[in-house]
């Protein structure tokens, strides 16, 4: 098994970073919900629907970064 820097393998890096990422996203939208409280906030339909717009577009390009693509180049 190959290793990197402090002893830790690429998966492990790789899950130890990912955890720490995901675990803040998910925070960061509990408090994005928080926002949702019509009497301290105002806002309209469009308001959210460019929110999660946003959101949807940024979570659709991150994901495809972890799909391998088989496409093949240019052929004549």
């Amino acid at each position: 098994m190959r290793r990197i820097s402090n002893n830790e393998t690429p998966e492990e890096r790789f899950k130890r970073v990912a955890e720490a990422r995901t675990s803040a996203v998910l925070d960061k939208l509990r408090l994005l919900g928080n926002c949702s409280n019509r009497q301290i906030y105002g806002y309209s339909e469009e308001d959210i629907n460019k929110i999660f717009s946003a959101i949807t577009k940024r979570v659709r390009e991150t994901k495809s970064k972890f799909h391998f693509s088989n496409k093949e180049g240019f052929k004549l």
